[in-house]
């Protein structure tokens, strides 16, 4: 063994040593030689893998020499064996926290994907994010191999969010699919984000398989959520597959269902070759790496094809599929899902929903994707106007991976440059800035959500000037005045509330107090009822969700769709600090809830706010009126510390004195508002 380090100890000091890294690999092989030689062991042996070992020889007993690398090689596919009929795209759709990621881990394993290990737990969910959450954030892919009835079978296979934030992911993921995994906890029944999901797979004509989850939970029902699925979704109970992913019950009956019941892709592979970019992340080193699926025709590495969106011509430099891991082919056939790389190395040039043809051959466009609708906007600074730039960079390469977002630049007096940012939820909002600090380092300041309000103008010169009667306020700076307008409109949504019986009432109060009016109420089976209202977007967009699950310890679901614009009475509040309007906390409200909604504002900002050397005004007005007011006490010296009695008038003139300088140094003071703060200030407690 010590013979063996010597050897590649000179190997690396003779060739490398000039190299910082290698230097640093030497120092590593002393440190090991010389354990050795403390221990006595003269033996030769295998020589451990070291996560910086690539390419070293190892020397075995009869002195021939090998070499490993710690990368493995990617397994290549003829992907020419699979013809249209024996492919099968489908996803998986459910509520959030229903089984889905763990139902991925057991049919990646099942196929043979991942080895199968203790250690595979959402193996999909590859982000730091959603390992932190425990949530689905963004829609994944995994080609599997499945042999059925002696023929082996291709089946693409998609993971996708549960969060109504992130249902956008869903319809493009349904987009894809021929069919759909519905999951349904044994335990928990429908709810509404189950509701949501099936609605959208039949809307699109899927073929919809139900699965039964968590069967082997101590209080699971199976028959209960069976009785419901037909109930609610007119799915005959035999077609209900009861299985426990975490156990691997009855798992390989759903493979075999897929093959079974959904029909394979239409595509053909004697048409021109034409693909839809379905999804896309950006690579530093290889550019943008599309994921496409091939709707005719076939594309091999080396072909040249164009981009329908910018019209610009590429070669491909790279083809495979996902396994989940990148596994290289040389040809894509009609029918497949994979990856792709063609050195674009704009993140502008990888539109999702684009069409990708042949040189050769021109075709006709995809529909593409309807574009998703922000439900809330912030605005979004850099804490330091000198990483402006690095801070672009990082948004466009995070909305080239999730382009549910809406970018425009903005620019605010107290903030300088910035964009204003449009989000389908609170989640997708907190989520997406998270992923900015942690996958690009960035520091923003992220202003308080907002939602778009309209506006009817009165003025025909304003109408005249806007080109149209009716405007969008997606900000409150662009709020216009009331004498210029005949009415405002506020976004109404349409939600849908699933929760036990037992709290009804205080579902309903909660409801009211959110100006909310239902619509329909109806029982799903004896003990859960279903519940529509029609919301003010303002109302439930910050905290109602976080609210109506702590009053029904945890057991209600909820999820709202878009359901027009209604005519409000709205104003606009500014938030003072010491008289000076914060402009990011400026927000829009009704006017019924003008006095509530300052004084709870003003409450928590002097909660989230330090204590500053001087004292500090917290205020809440709709135009020159303060309707609410906290103080924040400043930090106070004990001037009166050194005076051991003596005639009142010194007394006096000290604390004259320090009020004189507290006084001053509030009117030159700056206050900082913490980030937090922005998000913390709009959450109410409802009685």
């Amino acid at each position: 063994m010590i013979t063996a380090l010597n050897m590649i100890f000179s190997l690396y000091s003779s060739q490398f040593v000039y190299k910082t890294i290698f230097c640093r690999r030497i120092l590593d092989f002393r440190i090991l030689r010389t354990r050795l030689r403390n221990q006595g062991n003269h033996t030769t042996c295998t020589i451990l893998r070291h996560r910086w070992m690539k390419n070293v020889p190892v020397f075995s007993q009869n002195n021939t020499t090998t070499m490993f690398s710690t990368q493995p090689e990617k397994e290549h596919f003829d992907m020419s064996e699979f013809p249209v009929e024996r492919i099968r795209n489908f996803s998986i759709i459910a509520h959030i926290d229903h089984g889905k990621s763990t139902l991925a881990d057991r049919l990646l394993e099942m196929t043979g994907a991942i080895a199968k290990t203790e250690r595979n737990k959402q193996v999909l969910d590859k982000l730091q994010v959603e390992r932190e959450r425990g949530i689905t954030v963004k829609a994944q892919t995994a080609s599997l191999f499945y042999t059925h009835q002696g023929q082996t079978y291709l089946l693409n296979l998609i993971d996708t969010p549960g969060h109504v934030d992130f249902s956008y992911e869903v319809s493009r993921s349904i987009s894809a699919c021929q069919g759909v995994l519905l999951i349904v906890d044994a335990n928990q029944g429908i709810q509404a984000q189950t509701v949501a999901n099936f609605y959208l797979a039949f809307e699109a004509q899927l073929t919809i398989i139900p699965v039964i989850n968590k069967i082997d939970l101590k209080n699971a029902d199976p028959e209960r959520v069976e009785k419901q699925i037909e109930k609610v979704f007119d799915i005959p109970r035999e077609e209900c597959i009861r299985i426990s992913a975490k156990l691997g019950t009855n798992v390989n009956q759903v493979l075999q269902e897929v093959i079974v019941r959904i029909p394979p892709p239409t595509a053909r592979t004697e048409e021109p070759f034409r693909a839809l970019v379905f999804d896309s992340n950006f690579d530093h080193y290889r550019g943008v790496v599309a994921n496409i699926a091939v709707f005719g025709g076939q594309v091999s590495k080396g072909d040249r094809i164009v981009s329908a969106y910018l019209g610009k011509t590429y070669e491909v430099n790279e083809l495979g599929i996902l396994r989940p891991e990148e596994s290289p082919t040389s040809t894509l056939y009609a029918g497949q899902v994979g990856y792709m790389v063609a050195g674009m190395k704009e993140v502008k040039e990888a539109q999702i929903g684009d069409t990708l043809y042949s040189l050769k051959q021109p075709v006709e466009a995809l529909p593409g994707f309807k574009p998703a609708k922000p439900m809330v906007f912030a605005g979004m600074y850099p804490v330091d106007q000198s990483d402006y730039s690095a801070l672009r960079s990082a948004v466009e390469k995070l909305t080239l991976n999730d382009s549910s977002v809406t970018v425009k630049r903005d620019s605010s007096l107290a903030l300088g440059a910035g964009w204003r940012l449009g989000f389908l939820g609170l989640l997708h909002m907190e989520v997406f800035n998270q992923r900015l600090e942690q996958e690009y380092n960035a520091s923003v300041i992220v202003t308080a959500p907002t939602v778009p309000y309209r506006a009817v103008l009165s003025s025909p010169r304003l109408i005249k000037e806007h080109g149209a009667q009716e405007i969008t306020i997606v900000s409150p700076a662009q709020f216009p005045d009331r004498s210029v307008i005949s009415e405002y409109l506020e976004p109404m949504v349409l939600g849908t509330i699933i929760a036990p019986d037992d709290y009804i009432s205080r579902i309903m109060s909660l409801c009211l107090n959110r100006r909310a009016l239902q619509k329909n109420m109806v029982y799903i089976d004896e003990h859960r009822v279903m519940m529509k209202y029609l919301f003010p977007l303002n109302e439930v967009v910050v905290d109602f969700y976080d609210l109506l699950k702590s009053m029904s310890s945890g057991y209600a679901s909820f999820d709202y769709e878009e359901a027009g614009y209604q005519a409000a009475d709205l104003i606009k509040m500014d938030i003072l600090l010491n008289g000076r309007p914060v402009e990011e906390l400026t927000t829009i409200v009704h006017r019924d809830k003008a006095y509530s909604a300052g004084k709870a504002m003003c409450e928590r900002l002097k909660d989230s706010i330090p204590r500053q050397m001087f004292e500090i005004a917290v205020q809440a007005s709709i135009g020159s009126k303060v309707i609410a007011r906290e103080t924040i006490k400043a930090f106070r010296k004990n001037v009166l510390a050194k005076c051991y009695g003596g005639d009142v008038t010194r007394k006096m003139k000290l604390l004259k004195k320090q009020a004189e300088g507290k006084k001053k140094m509030r009117r030159i003071g700056n206050v900082d508002v913490p980030k937090d703060a922005f998000i913390n200030v709009l959450k109410r407690k409802d009685k």
